[in-house]
């Protein structure tokens, strides 16, 4: 068998009839997939394709749907080989099966990274391909034509020479029994009549109407609702609650009382809520009672003074930076932030002695499952995960805390229950993005070229907690992306990572963890070399472009479209930023307007984008529109600071975000581009923070190096 039909399974006929096509994934250790292997009511489904007798075509997604549109675009893949419209795709959420379902650029069952399209990009398109040429195969057995007269399209196969058409549905029995095809050739460019082309949300009507249930929506038979209190401080315990009070207000069934929290289950939230308040919950503040934000900063600082794990050394940077006739140094911090999606955690779940039904919206189904089989006492296959669209996640719903948290309730209870946490406990216990704190040097020749660049960046490793597995040593890949490899040609460089962990705090993934901080890093320092070269900083940079056609290309158009160099009104300034991460090339200007009282005033955003081949290019401009605003917000107005061990925000009125009047106007000029596709879920949140700073220099002529950059933050500088 060759290396292409290797990877390649035929699941068989499905129950009733039909085609039932799965794939395995490259790269995964040869995994292959097996009939049975996905837990799911009804017939079991194959990877990506199920093809019934009645024509209907389902396509099971491996990607979860966050808000981010991958539903759409992943379903255009697929139809575009398959030649059938959107409107006949129906999408159902995959099981828990990494051997079917794992990310080829994760090498897991998950959602994240902005890797969706990345993954999918080949394997979808050789699945809708391959079922096509097995469905003409069938229709010529049956006309006795060679296939190659036949041709596919709109859901059916045509035999134009003799006018016969025959609908999928009537081909999927003899297509099933047919043998896979291997690697086979896919549409050229020129043929495609989906991909490229913006095209509407297949989730829009659902979420318009009501119709889409979300993980919060769920209901399910003989269900109660409940709220949960846990420890304030990590690491604390539970002293104890006054029960009697609890049970008396109306509505409350249940109290459950765990060692580091308290959980009151009622037939409705209110109740639940109410006797959760009754119940007034003591707590031993344990071991990081005492933590501040301060203490956390400081012990940071002095961490990053000490050599790290080196991610980059070129050419001796240290030393030409000494050698230089001018050095430019700056230090930056960003601070904890919080995930704060609209959809507060929330988990519902039924244990039995005999299995268990999880129904909740998450961005890693295996580990979802894998955390009731463990709270639970469970095997991995008596838990059946039904995985919901969610109302945001950001990162979030990559960890399972919170459903390891629901199965340490749930197993005491008797019936399903729907746990939803307030927004106080979504804040107040969420897994944070590192906080950081960057050193950076570079020395400038007479001409204020840079002939020397270092970097250390200090913080918590995310990965080293989440997937121990990408560590290199000490180094953690994440932590350095965009820093060790930058768009600009440098002559010497230096990059190095300080891990250093914090009591009291676990981190976690947040919306690009590594390039939304060091994007930042480095183009506000670039702005900096630029600004003691004496230089304008688009030009600046594009004396670093010369080998990097496509990041001068979005530069360039960033640069035409917002008009940079006009001049504008006094109390006005533009900042650029550029970027290459999660494989995409991106240029922000930022043009802001800040007032005599400080108020910063975020009036217009160009973005220039090249992410390689576009899916839906619609969908590319509302990922880069969302992450501006979720970016801007954040580096305007969030962090996340401690006192006495305690998280000190607890809802939006203290963890700000950007308001709709506050948003500013934005335009999203798209690159034409025949590379592969790249990343945008998080392009524009990493594109965010380092062009506002530079415009609010361009502005004021104060660097702010410390986010947020919010009122107090100029006033202070």
């Amino acid at each position: 068998m060759d290396q292409h039909r290797r990877d390649v399974l035929k699941l068989g006929l499905l129950a009733g009839g039909g085609l039932l096509l799965g794939f395995t994934l490259p790269g995964l250790g040869g995994r292959r997939a097996r009939a049975g292997d996905a837990d799911v009511p009804g017939p079991a489904p194959a990877a990506f394709i199920r093809i019934a007798g009645d024509g209907g075509i389902t396509l099971i997604m491996p990607d979860a749907e966050c808000g981010q549109g991958i539903w759409t675009s992943a379903a255009m893949l697929l139809a575009e080989e398959l030649e059938v419209g959107l409107d006949r795709v129906q999408l159902l959420p995959a099981p828990p099966d990494a051997r079917l379902y794992a990310s080829p650029a994760l090498e897991e069952q998950a959602t994240g990274g902005s890797t969706s399209i990345i993954g999918d990009w080949e394997r979808l398109r050789q699945a809708g391909a391959r079922a096509r040429i097995m469905l003409v195969q069938a229709a010529a057995g049956q006309w006795h034509v060679d296939p190659a007269t036949c041709r596919a399209a709109s859901g059916m196969v045509h035999h134009d020479a003799t006018g016969r058409v025959l609908p999928y549905g009537a081909l999927a029995n003899a297509a099933g029994a047919l043998p896979v095809p291997g690697r086979v050739s896919l549409k050229e460019p020129a043929d495609w009549t989906l991909i490229g082309r913006s095209q509407r949300r297949l989730d829009t009507p659902g979420k318009v109407n009501g119709a889409t249930v979300y993980g919060i929506d769920v209901q399910v038979p003989g269900m109660r609702i409940g709220t949960v209190s846990a420890s304030p401080v990590l690491g604390g315990r539970l002293l104890g609650i006054d029960e009697a009070a609890a049970r008396r207000v109306p509505g409350v069934r249940d109290v459950v009382r765990l060692d580091d929290l308290v959980a009151v289950i009622g037939d409705h939230f209110w109740a639940a809520r109410q006797g959760l308040e009754a119940a007034s919950p003591r707590w031993d503040d344990g071991p990081n009672a005492r933590m501040n934000s301060a203490d956390l900063v400081g012990a940071l600082a002095r961490a990053t003074e000490q050599p790290g794990a080196v991610a980059r050394d070129d050419n001796d940077a240290p030393a030409r930076i000494a050698a230089a006739p001018r050095r430019v140094e700056a230090t930056y911090e960003l601070p904890f932030l919080s995930h704060a999606p609209m959809e507060p955690i929330n988990t519902t779940l039924h244990i039995r002695p005999d299995g268990a039904d999880l129904w909740v919206g998450t961005q890693v189904p295996v580990r979802a499952r894998d955390a009731v089989a463990k709270a639970a006492g469970l095997k991995p296959e008596q838990v059946t995960v039904h995985n919901h669209v969610m109302g945001g996640a950001f990162g979030r719903r990559l960890d399972v805390d919170s459903i390891e948290q629901a199965g340490r309730i749930a197993r005491r209870l008797g019936y399903p229950v729907k746990l939803i946490w307030t927004r106080e406990e979504d804040i107040s216990h969420d897994l944070f993005r590192p906080y950081y704190y960057d050193r950076l040097s570079a020395g400038l020749d007479a001409n204020g070229r840079i002939v020397g660049w270092t970097h250390k960046t200090g913080g918590s490793s995310v990965m080293a907690r989440w997937a121990p597995e990408g560590m290199k040593g000490a180094l953690d890949p994440d932590a350095v992306e965009g820093a060790a490899e930058t768009p600009y040609d440098l002559p010497a460089v230096k990059v190095e990572y300080v891990r250093h962990e914090h009591p009291g705090v676990t981190t976690a993934w947040w919306r690009g963890v590594g390039p939304t901080h060091n994007v930042f890093v480095v183009e506000s320092f670039m702005d900096e070399c630029a600004a003691a070269a004496g230089q304008d900083p688009v030009a600046y940079r594009r004396t670093m472009l010369a080998r990097n056609p496509r990041a001068l290309a979005v530069l360039n158009l960033a640069a035409e479209k917002s008009g940079w160099g006009q001049a504008l009104a006094p109390g006005r300034g533009r900042g650029v930023s550029l970027q290459y991460a999660f494989s995409s090339f991106l240029a922000h200007v930022l043009e802001v307007e800040v007032t005599q009282r400080g108020e910063i005033v975020l009036k217009r955003c160009t973005v220039a984008v090249d992410c390689g081949r576009r899916v839906n290019p619609d969908t590319v401009a509302s990922q880069i529109e969302g992450g501006l605003c979720f970016g801007l917000g954040t580096a305007l107005y969030s962090g996340i600071t401690h006192e006495n061990g305690r998280v000190q925000q607890t809802n939006f009125n203290n963890y700000r975000m950007l308001r709709i009047d506050e948003a500013p106007a934005i335009e999203v000029h798209q690159v034409e581009s025949t590379e592969h596709p790249g990343g945008i879920g998080e392009t524009g949140t990493a594109a965010s923070a380092a062009a506002l700073g530079n415009a609010i220099f361009a502005a004021t002529g104060k660097r702010l190096r410390k986010l947020p950059f919010g009122l107090g933050a100029l006033q202070t500088a």
